[in-house]
């Protein structure tokens, strides 16, 4: 039967995705109380701006102070969607305190502080829900830690990121360089004025830290991840991955040591084969693919970001916290038995591919060879692609190494760069995905 007391909802932020909850609460309202087995009533919505006009939102429950709205007590859940550190990681604390569940999109605070929301939501009794912070609308976290939960997660390596797969798509299908490409996405919308937090690599960092934390069931900061940007990559590049056979995505790589004693987190662009189904994301789009040792290899793909998506991982979330919250239970909090270490990127074994600008005469490609034999990196194929400059004195010699730790590799370049004949190291990338 269904209860007639509505359970009471709050937004706080009401931007692109918060209006897009509010408006699909407001037209889904019947739809969504069948779902849960009581009506859902959004009872107030805290915003910075209270002048902007919001479409089907009631003005009476815009209010500018945030604080008072989660010490109301009569809450039962929050919908965070204001993002960043502060102020939201003081709201969500004050909305346990004040027996209300959360729902949030926050990747930043949650790779930051996600131990300690776990641990102030369990002390509370309260449902903490976000998966809406990882991927957009794909399902994504829920499966990690309830379909999988039996399972064991070996690896777990996407495109979280559809600002950089927009870009890299763009330099790969039509041969434009990064800032052309960049400039198409940001004229479509897909990058913000200021595109750091995507080029850079930050926002993928932030989602694989909370995405290894689920995987291997430990803890995992930001802090943790090792993280390189994409605004090296150049035509040169997707060229030489062409003759590979392969494509350039950036990467979030989340890894369980062979050993199965330590975890690995990395956002790096890499070059992957075509023949692997990351190849094929395009545009925008997402795509996280997940090796089991039971399930064997899971892909999920769809959209990974924009309101409505978003909004419907939030609405997911938001329908389990509000059954919970009937049935007088919580949902899975954090699983962090394991608590297994964090190696260092050093650790990290893969194959590489390299670009020299050298000195075009005899000895430079032994010089070369004994440098990689010394450091413990053997060779898999060498190639000189041609003159660098119009002098007929430099070439360009690409390198393409077999599976070696990435402190041997650093080491490697190292000692190359110290060669008379190494006129520059052109372009380090990693090969993923084989």
């Amino acid at each position: 039967m269904m209860r007639t007391r509505p359970l009471k909802v709050a937004l706080l932020g009401c931007g692109v995705v918060g209006s897009e909850v509010a408006r699909i609460m407001t037209t889904h309202a019947d739809d969504l109380a069948q779902r849960v087995g009581a009506p859902v009533e959004l009872a107030g919505v805290a915003v910075r701006r209270p002048s902007k006009v919001r479409e089907g939102i009631d003005p009476a429950l815009i209010t500018t102070d945030a604080t008072a709205l989660v010490k109301r007590g009569d809450i039962d859940v929050f919908i965070e969607v204001i993002g960043g550190i502060e102020p939201a990681r003081t709201l969500i604390t004050t909305a346990f305190e004040n027996g209300a569940s959360v729902v949030s999109a926050n990747k930043a605070l949650l790779a930051q502080d996600g131990a300690a929301l776990h641990a102030a939501a369990e002390k509370a009794g309260l449902d903490l829900y976000y998966e809406a912070a990882v991927a957009g609308a794909i399902p994504l976290i829920r499966p990690l830690r309830e379909s999988l939960a039996g399972d064991k997660i070996n690896r777990v390596m996407g495109i979280v990121n559809g600002t950089t797969n927009f870009i890299l798509d763009k330099m790969d299908s039509t041969g434009a360089g990064y800032q052309e490409a960049l400039d198409e996405a940001t004229a479509l919308g897909y990058a913000e004025a200021d595109p750091t937090a995507d080029v850079e690599g930050y926002d993928a960092a932030a989602k694989a830290a909370i995405l290894a934390g689920i995987a291997f069931h430990t803890r995992v900061r930001l802090d943790d991840v090792h993280r390189e940007g994409m605004t090296e990559v150049s035509a040169a590049d997707f060229a030489s991955a062409k003759r590979m056979g392969c494509t350039i995505k950036l990467l979030a790589i989340c890894e369980r040591a062979a050993d199965g004693e330590s975890v690995t987190a990395r956002v790096h662009p890499a070059m992957i084969p075509l023949s692997h189904p990351l190849a094929s994301v395009r545009e925008a789009y997402n795509a996280v693919f997940v090796e089991a040792e039971a399930a064997g290899r899971l892909m999920f793909y769809g959209p990974g970001a924009g309101g409505a998506p978003t909004a419907s991982a939030v609405l997911g979330d938001l329908v389990a916290v509000c059954r919970n919250k009937l049935a007088e239970a919580t949902g899975p909090g954090e699983s962090a038995y394991t608590q297994l270490p964090v190696s260092p990127m050093g650790e990290v074994v893969t194959r590489y591919h390299i670009s020299l600008d050298v000195a075009d005469k005899p000895g430079v490609l032994a010089q070369v060879a004994t440098v990689f034999a010394e450091h413990g990196v053997s060779i898999d194929t060498v190639r000189q692609q041609g003159r660098q400059d119009g002098t007929g004195e430099g070439a360009s010699l690409v390198v393409v190494t077999h599976r070696a730790p990435d402190a041997a590799l650093s080491g490697t370049v190292e000692a190359l760069r110290k060669l008379d004949t190494v006129r520059g190291v052109a372009s380090i990338m990693r090969v993923e995905g084989e």
